[in-house]
């Protein structure tokens, strides 16, 4: 399994623009194959820096929907809204702690 973090550094007043188009393509998202989690995390307390999270089942999965036609008519759109470059990361899971009292 892939973990992918993603930053995105938006302009101020173009947060509530981007909240909208994630809120209306969120479902489309999660229902692509490959997709395992998704979730959308908000910087504090400036509020401009969010973060996707997203899990997906390999690589290839990943690849298929960043080259997908859904991921190449959003992206821009996403993109004209950034005020600093994105950053991604693609991660794999060494350890989960599930307790705090676990060690």
């Amino acid at each position: 399994m892939i973990k992918r973090i993603v930053k995105l550094t938006f302009q101020p007043d173009k947060v509530a623009e981007f909240l909208l188009i994630f809120h209306e393509r969120k479902a489309q998202i999660r229902a692509f194959d490959g997709c395992l989690y998704l979730e959308l995390l908000q910087e504090h307390p400036d509020g401009s820096v969010l973060f996707t999270v997203s899990h997906w089942r390999d690589q290839a999965a990943l690849n298929t929907y960043r080259n997908s036609d859904f991921f190449k008519e959003v992206w821009p759109k996403t993109k004209a809204l950034f005020a600093g470059k994105p950053e991604a990361w693609s991660l794999d899971s060494l350890a989960v702690v599930s307790n705090k009292n676990e060690k």
